[in-house]
């Protein structure tokens, strides 16, 4: 999660080893690529392992700064982590190769999984399998909840704004970037003066300061906002504004800005537009779209490309299902990850002078505290729409409150839930294993009742 702390051992990193050459940033990056499940905090530990501390590439201290850095930007940390070291080995195409190596073949799975499921929706195991998958679901992301909130809330402050965001989401409707913009500016005024109400050191002002490369940031910025932008021009000028491809394309471009927090903090936000904003999908198939990104390797945040490919699927024309889908799951990727591209090459070489701004270090410790109050409202509305069949949204003034229709409440989806928890919690299993049993005990009481 942008802004989680990760400590992570290094075992004998004291010298950085000769720069690999190209080939074989391929190789290991191609294998770092195919084995990166279990989320960010996985992810980190994995090219750790491999950069750090057996081939020596990269220094402990290079690594853990560029971490650090990475937390201060939207969009998953660990891809945009990749893409630095990357970047910082071989140049751009080095941090190019990287990147793209982190996400395609999470990319490729999820895409062929997210096809399968369009193809089999209405079958009748399917239903039973994800049943399931919704619970282990609902446990993972309680999970990831007190994991960030014991790690984050370390402050009075910081719970006041976790509560804050929470009660805007959950009992206001609030838009999900108003929080998050409006909590990082909070915390950069409070940085200014009581850094201490936000955990912070005051700044150092004695340190020495590198040079300002303001010709490598805007010709990043020109460049890769224009590869950003390239599929939209395309789109506008061929299928028109209306098209669903210009509104997967629009949203996710948007999504990418404010993305802080991981995909956990924006998952709801993404429910509510895409279920009520443009209907593309149904409530409960967010859920499964999660499931189906935490068995695959890659950022959790591909499950973007499981919203974008229903989507263009069951709005197809004037395209086939197959070739509509394709697009729409090209596309989603593509306005996902490119600013990722976009923030590392064009901020990579102000890294010295940010790891000093106190104002932005409590922009980001605010936004933190708030994302586990956004995480807080995604665990309230899973539950809802796992257990429940009808939820309804009760308005007074400017409350908006979601309330479940109690006669709808589903046992078998209760008593997988409850064994979800039971071995995430007291036999601490791992995702995979969870999902996968979760999966099976959802197959065997779906087709038994």
């Amino acid at each position: 999660m942008a802004g989680l702390d990760l400590s992570i051992a290094s075992k004998g990193a004291d010298g950085a080893a000769p720069p690999p050459s190209f080939r074989e940033l391929l190789a290991v990056f191609t294998r770092i690529g195919f084995l990166s499940f279990g989320g960010p905090a996985g992810q980190i530990a994995l090219m750790h392992r491999e950069l750090v501390e057996e081939r020596r590439w990269v220094a402990e201290d290079d690594f853990l700064h560029a971490l650090n850095f990475c937390h201060l930007l939207p969009g998953p940390e660990a891809q945009q982590l990749a893409t630095w070291i990357g970047w910082r080995l071989q140049g751009v195409r080095g941090g190019l190769a990287a990147g793209l190596l982190f996400v395609l073949p999470g990319a490729a799975v999820m895409f062929a999984l997210s096809l399968l499921y369009a193809l089999a929706a209405d079958l009748d195991w399917v239903a039973a399998l994800f049943l399931g998958v919704k619970a282990a679901v609902l446990a993972i992301v309680l999970q990831a909840l007190l994991r960030i909130g014991a790690r984050a809330l370390d402050t009075g402050l910081k719970r006041a704004l976790a509560a804050a965001a929470f009660a805007g989401l959950f009992l206001l409707g609030l838009p999900f970037p108003l929080i998050v913009l409006g909590a990082g500016v909070i915390g950069m005024l409070v940085a200014r003066s009581r850094p201490d109400l936000l955990a912070l050191k005051p700044a150092n002002g004695t340190a020495a300061l590198p040079e300002r490369p303001w010709r490598t940031t805007i010709l990043a910025v020109l460049t890769w906002g224009a590869i950003w932008a390239a599929p939209m021009v395309l789109i506008a000028a061929t299928l028109g504004q209306g098209h669903v491809l210009w509104q997967i394309g629009a949203f996710f471009s948007q999504l990418a800005i404010v993305t802080f927090g991981g995909a956990y903090a924006v998952l709801a936000y993404m429910a509510q537009e895409a279920v009520q904003g443009f209907g593309w999908l149904q409530a409960n198939e967010m859920a499964d779209g999660l499931g189906l990104a935490e068995t695959t390797p890659g950022p959790l945040i591909l499950v973007t490309q499981f919203v974008g490919t229903l989507a263009a699927y069951r709005t197809p024309e004037p395209f086939t299902p197959m070739i509509a889908a394709l697009l729409g799951a090209g596309l989603t990727t593509w306005v996902t990850f490119a600013p990722c591209f976009l923030w590392i090459f064009a901020l990579a070489p102000w890294i010295d002078r940010l790891g000093q701004a106190v104002w932005l270090k409590g922009g980001l410790a605010a936004v933190t505290a708030a994302v586990v109050g956004v995480i807080a409202n995604l665990t309230a509305w899973f539950a809802l729409h796992v257990l429940f069949a009808r939820v309804a949204t009760l308005e007074a003034g400017p409350l908006r409150l979601s309330w479940p229709d109690l006669a709808s409440f589903d046992w078998r989806a209760g008593a997988l839930a409850v064994a979800a928890l039971v071995l995430a919690f007291g036999a601490k299993w791992g995702v995979l294993r969870l999902l996968g049993a979760a999966a099976l005990g959802g197959l065997a009481l779906g087709l038994a009742f």
